[in-house]
């Protein structure tokens, strides 16, 4: 693996935290935010959702990486 690639999966890897962190951040403001029981348990859902899309993206991103060497 190259200095670079290894760069590359480095920055990909803040992305994914960095989304985590924006996931969190929203769902709790939705969570606050909520109504009722209902829209507090559509925000926990929306951040779980959130957050399985940036360990995705961020899997798929590093896969390209990888195969790209």
């Amino acid at each position: 693996m190259s200095v670079k690639s290894s760069c590359l999966s480095f920055y990909v890897s803040l992305q994914e935290c960095f989304g985590y962190c924006k996931a969190f951040v929203v769902g709790q403001g939705k969570r606050l935010m909520a109504r009722n029981e209902k829209e507090a348990t559509t925000a926990d859902l929306q951040t779980a959702k959130m957050q399985v899309e940036a360990a995705d993206d961020a899997d798929e991103k590093k896969m390209h990486i990888h195969n790209s060497n």
